[in-house]
C-alpha cells in the first residue's frame, strides 16, 4: 500500500473512533484522554496533552494527558504566553518544534522528557471555539519521520476542532444542569413559601387536622385521596404530600382525569406504541412512566371511565402496565395521589365507580373542607390575598368595613380559588388602594344583604329550595355533580333534593336529550 494511503487510513480510523467517542461523551476528562489513548493507538503518539483554560484561575492546565503520570500533569500549569504552550494560546496559531533540545521557549514544566537524550517533536495547536481560544492541544511527533511535521499539525488541527466541539457540548449541558438545579430550589424555594403560606393562614381545627394528616402520612408509601370540593387547595396539599416525602428528589407529574376525553386518557396514562391507533406515528410513554422514582398525582380520579378503572386497580396493586399497541409488561415505582370533588362512595352505589379501586385509593383519605365551613380562615386569607396582591401590583390594598363584611357573609362556592381569583381582580382594577363595596360583584354583595321582607313576599320554604334546586340543574347542563357544586351541596344531598321534589323522570330526560349518543 502505498505511503499517503497507508496514512490516510490510519488517519481516517483515528477520525472515525473519536468521532464515537465524543457522541456518547458524558464526562468531558475522561472522553479527552479516551482521544488521546486514540492517537497514540492509532497513529503511535508517545505523549500527549488536552489544556484548558481555566477562567477563574485565569491559568492553562491539563485537563488530559496520555503518557504523563499523575504529577507530571499536575505540575502542567502555564500563564497565556508563557512558554510554546501559552504562547500557541496566545497566538491562536499552531507551533511545530522540530527538536525541543534547541527551543529555549520549551518548558518542560511536566518533566516528562530527557531533554538532555531525547530528540523529540513537539507540536502544539490552539483549540478554538467560535474564533475565540479555549485551550491548547499538544503532541509528541505522531507519525515516524517519513511522514512531515506539517501533516502532524494539520490532522492535530482536525482533532482539536472535534475536541472544542466536546467542550462546547460540555460546557452547554453543565449550563442546563446548573439552570435547572437553580430552577429547582426556586421551585422547592416557592414551595416551601406557599407551603407555609398555605397553612399559616388556615388556623381553623379542620385544617389544623388535614396539616397532621398531611405531616402523618407523607414519608410512607400509601396512597392517599384528597376529597373535596373544587378550589379547597387539593393539588396543593398533594404537591406538599411529594415534597415532604422521601422522593422529593423525584417527578412530580399530575393528571387531570376530567380535562382529557375517554378515549385519550389511557393512552395519556399509560402511553402507547408506534402504530396503536391513527395518528400514533411514534413511541410516547405515559405519565406513569414519567413518574417513575416520584409521585402521580391523579386529579379528578372519579371522571375516570370504569375500563380504565380496572387497569388503574392493576397498576396500584403490581406497579405493572402495559402501553397500547404493546404486549411487553414495564414495572415502575410510582406513589399515587389522587383527589375528587365527587362522593366516591355513592358513585360506588350508582356503579359508576369501581368498588375495589374505590377501596385501593381509599387507603389514607384526607377531607379537605370548603372554605364555608370554616369561617375562622375568611379573614385571614382576605388580608393574606390583599397583601399578596397589593405587592404584586405595588399598591397598598385595604378593605373598607362593608366590603370586608359582603366578603365575610359570602359563601365562596368556588372556595380559596375564586377568593384569590376576586382579589386578584380587584387590585387590578382599584387604582385607589381602597376596595369598597361598590367595587364587589353584584353576586358577591347579594349574598350578604339581609332586607327584610315581610311574610306574604316570603315564597314557602320548600318551593324555593326547589326553584333553586331546578335553576342550577338548567344552568349546569342537568349534571347533578356540577349543581351540586354550584350550591354547595354533595352529590348525595341533591340527589335527595331531587328525589325529594320529584324531579328524578325531568332530570333523566333533560340529561338524555343534552347527552350526545356514543358513535
Amino acid at each position: 500500500m502505498p505511503l499517503n494511503a497507508s496514512i490516510r487510513e490510519l488517519e481516517w480510523n483515528a477520525l472515525l473512533e473519536i468521532c464515537r467517542l465524543i457522541g456518547g461523551a458524558l464526562d468531558l476528562d475522561h472522553t479527552l484522554a479516551r482521544v488521546l489513548t486514540v492517537l497514540s493507538e492509532h497513529l503511535g503518539m508517545t505523549r500527549g496533552t488536552v489544556v484548558l483554560y481555566d477562567e477563574e484561575a485565569k491559568r492553562l492546565v491539563i485537563r488530559a494527558a496520555h503518557g504523563l503520570s499523575p504529577a507530571a500533569q499536575g505540575r502542567g500549569v502555564y500563564a497565556p504566553g508563557e512558554g510554546v504552550t501559552g504562547q500557541v494560546f496566545s497566538r491562536r496559531v499552531p507551533v511545530v518544534v522540530p527538536d525541543i533540545r534547541s527551543e529555549p521557549l520549551f518548558l518542560n514544566r511536566t518533566r516528562a522528557r530527557n531533554i538532555g537524550k531525547d530528540g523529540v517533536a513537539f507540536l502544539g495547536v490552539p483549540i478554538l471555539l467560535r474564533g475565540q481560544p479555549i485551550g491548547v492541544m499538544t503532541a509528541d511527533r505522531m507519525f515516524g519521520p517519513e511522514v512531515s511535521l506539517q501533516r502532524d499539525i494539520e490532522f492535530l488541527t482536525v482533532v482539536a476542532a472535534l475536541v472544542a466541539q466536546l467542550v462546547a457540548l460540555n460546557r452547554s449541558a453543565e449550563h442546563e444542569r446548573r439552570r435547572l438545579e437553580r430552577l429547582n430550589r426556586a421551585m422547592r424555594t416557592e414551595l416551601s413559601e406557599r407551603y407555609q403560606g398555605f397553612f399559616l393562614v388556615a388556623r381553623s381545627r379542620a385544617m389544623a387536622e388535614v396539616q397532621e394528616l398531611v405531616r402523618k402520612v407523607a414519608p410512607s408509601r400509601a396512597s392517599v385521596l384528597l376529597l373535596g370540593e373544587s378550589g379547597t387547595g387539593k393539588t396543593l396539599i398533594a404537591r406538599i404530600l411529594h415534597e415532604m416525602s422521601p422522593r422529593a428528589d423525584g417527578p412530580f407529574v399530575k393528571l387531570n382525569c376530567a380535562a382529557i376525553p375517554d378515549n385519550l386518557l389511557e393512552a395519556e396514562l399509560f402511553g402507547y406504541e408506534r402504530g396503536a391507533f391513527t395518528g400514533a406515528e411514534r413511541v410516547k410513554p405515559g405519565r406513569v412512566e414519567d413518574a417513575d422514582g416520584g409521585t402521580l398525582f391523579l386529579d379528578e380520579v372519579g371522571e375516570m371511565p370504569l375500563l380504565l378503572q380496572a387497569k388503574l386497580l392493576r397498576f396500584l396493586q403490581d406497579q405493572e402496565f402495559e402501553r397500547l399497541g404493546s404486549t411487553r409488561t414495564r414495572k415502575v415505582d410510582v406513589r399515587i395521589v389522587a383527589a375528587t370533588n365527587r362522593e366516591l362512595a355513592e358513585a360506588v352505589a350508582e356503579g359508576t365507580f369501581r368498588e375495589d379501586l374505590f377501596y385501593r385509593l381509599n387507603v389514607f383519605p384526607i377531607v379537605v373542607p370548603p372554605l364555608r365551613d370554616r369561617p375562622a380562615d375568611t379573614p385571614l386569607l382576605l388580608d393574606h390575598f390583599l397583601a399578596k396582591f397589593g405587592a404584586e401590583y405595588g399598591k397598598p390594598l385595604r378593605l373598607t368595613g362593608k366590603a370586608r363584611r359582603a366578603l365575610l357573609e359570602y359563601r365562596w362556592p368556588g372556595n380559596v380559588r375564586e377568593m384569590e381569583n376576586l382579589m386578584e381582580r380587584l387590585a387590578i382594577l382599584n387604582d385607589g388602594g381602597e376596595i369598597d363595596i361598590g367595587h364587589l360583584p353584584p353576586h358577591v354583595v347579594a349574598a350578604g344583604l339581609h332586607e327584610e321582607r315581610s311574610p306574604e313576599e316570603l315564597p314557602p320554604l320548600k318551593e324555593m329550595e326547589r326553584r333553586e334546586v331546578v335553576a342550577a340543574l338548567e344552568r349546569n347542563g342537568w349534571v347533578q355533580s356540577r349543581a351540586a357544586r354550584e350550591l354547595g351541596l354533595t352529590l348525595r344531598q341533591i340527589g335527595y333534593r331531587i328525589r325529594k321534589y320529584g324531579l328524578l323522570d325531568r332530570v333523566r330526560a333533560n340529561r338524555s336529550r343534552t347527552t350526545t349518543p356514543p358513535l
